[in-house]
């Protein structure tokens, strides 16, 4: 394309000193017709060097922005979470330059780089307390177990109603599962759970845990959090899982979407090692050392969780609800399943017993009139007996699924 700006500063400067210009002399000099010499002398300035060209983004122009809008959102995770449903929407670079205006940029301070030996080092947290809503409004509260190896930066993420000492063992177990064996140490902050504080040490149960499972626990030192920045670094990959407010239902589908995310992030180039996590873990699974046997992680957990008694005598395991006495009333309780048995504990102490049931609602009977009589207190027993056993029925009918 030819330049006329030479054109239009000769043109500039014929005006300034009011000379007229040659129109056929200017065109024989810049090579081009009379006509268009005139018009830039007319006041044309030439065609835009930028084209108002669409986007195949401008579809999800308002849903970009609206993600991008939700607290701790990342245009990363917001490209991911559109890529899920249109895989035509083209690369992370162009999508970056689309949605950039939309986001502010963080200025992030200096950390320096840590690195550790294959099979060494194991860091993990909690991302707490997140609150994500399904497609019929009704809010989520959970927490994320977020784990990194050290060397070859595999992230693994696991889903926990709570965060109990208890939980973070079967995480811990879960994490060790996953990656096919046991790092030489573990790395965390002070962690209530497990570690008291006024001590400044692991409690008794939790360095029995790690010597029977086979690894030193260590803390992180005082006002250092980053000597396990790899970790923090893995929980702004959980960016990704806000764009999926009001997009899921149920919390298994939830706790899948949350696998999913995990599976794309080791799978991804991690920007400090130059290659994807999952394929640099190939190399650093070979320096694990092996589980334990089944029976020592199976005395630990045995798919053991916690769950919280609601005010209704209840807590939620697995899309159902199950009763236990009023007294365990807003305290948590755990819970083992096996051959088709729901076994409730309270402070290692088993409390009852429930069979496996699809129903949304499982009252045992006598811990429904036990109730009942906590409310009805001037009425006699029979009379109890009978407004339970009438209220149980209709229960029963109306949570059959």
């Amino acid at each position: 394309m030819r330049d006329f700006n030479k054109l239009k500063q000769e043109l500039l400067i014929m005006k300034t000193n009011n000379i007229k210009p040659n129109y056929s002399e200017l065109a024989r000099i810049h090579e081009c017709d009379r006509r268009t010499v005139k018009k830039y002398d007319e006041g044309y300035q030439g065609k835009s060097t930028t084209r108002n060209k669409e986007s195949r983004l401008d579809k999800y122009k308002d849903e970009i922005k609206d993600k991008l809008l939700l607290p701790g959102s990342t245009i990363k995770g917001t490209y991911e979470f559109i890529k899920e449903k249109d895989s035509s929407i083209g690369s992370y670079s162009n999508f970056y330059k689309y949605s950039k205006e939309f986001k502010k940029k963080k200025n992030n301070s200096f950390h320096p780089r840590y690195e550790t030996e294959y099979g060494k080092q194991l860091q993990f947290d909690w991302k707490e307390d997140i609150k994500m809503f399904n497609k019929h409004g009704e809010v989520f509260e959970f927490n994320i177990f977020s784990s990194t190896l050290g060397a070859s930066r595999l992230h693994i993420f696991i889903y926990s109603r709570f965060k109990t000492r208890l939980d973070v063992q079967r995480c811990l177990i879960k994490t060790f599962q996953y990656i096919g064996g046991v790092p030489e140490e573990t790395l965390t902050d002070n962690m209530s759970s497990i570690v008291d504080t006024k001590k400044k040490e692991f409690y008794k149960e939790f360095k029995e845990f790690s010597k029977d499972i086979g690894f030193k626990p260590k803390k992180c030192k005082p006002k250092k959090p980053y000597t396990k920045g790899k970790d923090e670094s893995s929980n702004r990959f959980m960016s990704w899982l806000i764009p999926y407010n009001g997009e899921f239902e149920t919390e298994e589908e939830l706790i899948e979407i949350i696998k999913e995310i995990n599976l794309k992030i080791n799978k991804q180039i991690n920007e400090t090692i130059g290659v994807p996590p999952i394929m640099l873990f190939q190399k650093e699974k070979e320096y694990l050392k092996p589980l334990p046997n089944n029976k020592i992680l199976n005395s630990y957990l045995y798919d053991t969780v916690s769950s919280k008694v609601s005010n209704e005598s209840l807590f939620y395991y697995k899309g159902s609800k199950y009763s236990v006495p009023i007294k365990f009333i807003n305290h948590t309780v755990s819970l083992r399943e096996e051959n088709n048995k729901l076994y409730v504990y309270y402070n290692k102490d088993l409390i009852t017993i429930h069979k496996i049931s699809n129903n949304y609602i499982n009252y045992k009977e006598e811990h429904y009139i036990e109730g009942i009589q906590n409310v009805l207190r001037n009425k006699e027993q029979n009379e109890i007996d009978l407004i339970a056993r009438r209220n149980l029925d209709l229960i029963n009918r109306l949570s059959e699924v």
